[in-house]
C-alpha cells in the first residue's frame, strides 16, 4: 500500500511546502502541559491562551521560527532553602508550537490572572485575476 501525498493529486501543484508542514505538525508532540485553548475572535482573528499559573513574565519567551510560533517557559529555581512536605506544583519547563499560515501575524501578548494570551491576526486574502495571453508558437 502507497503512501497518500499531495503528490498524488496531478492538478495540486506546488503544496510540498504544506505536507511538509503537516508533517512537522504532527511530529511536535501531544504533550499536555501548559494546557491551552485556541479561540477565534473573528473572521480573521485568533487567541492563543496558555494555563502559565506560577510563571512571571521574565520566565516565558514567544519567539517566531521558520513559520511557527513557539513559546516556551522556564522558572528559575527558587527552591533553596526551602522545605516541601508536598510538591504538586508543576515547576518544569515547556515548549509549545504552533505552526503560522502565511499571512498570520503574531501580535499582542498579555499576562492575566495566570494565563498567557497571545493574539494573531490572518491579512485578508486578495481575490487576483489574470489573463495570461497566449503566443503563437514560431
Amino acid at each position: 500500500m502507497s503512501k497518500l501525498t499531495l503528490g498524488s493529486y496531478p492538478h495540486m501543484l506546488g503544496f510540498e511546502q504544506l505536507e511538509r508542514l503537516l508533517e512537522r505538525s504532527a511530529k511536535s508532540g501531544n504533550e499536555g502541559y501548559p494546557p491551552y485553548n485556541i479561540e477565534q475572535t473573528s473572521d480573521f482573528s485568533y487567541r492563543i491562551t496558555l494555563a502559565v499559573a506560577g510563571f512571571a513574565e521574565k520566565d516565558l519567551a514567544i519567539t517566531i521560527e521558520d513559520r511557527q510560533l513557539v513559546i516556551r517557559g522556564r522558572q528559575g529555581e527558587d527552591s533553596e532553602g526551602r522545605v516541601f512536605l508536598h510538591r504538586g506544583i508543576a515547576a518544569r519547563q515547556f515548549q509549545r508550537m504552533f505552526v503560522l499560515a502565511d499571512g498570520v501575524e503574531v501580535g499582542d501578548a498579555i499576562m492575566e490572572n495566570g494565563l498567557l494570551h497571545v493574539d494573531l491576526t490572518r491579512s485578508r486574502p486578495e481575490t487576483v485575476v489574470q489573463t495570461i495571453n497566449i503566443r503563437k508558437s514560431e
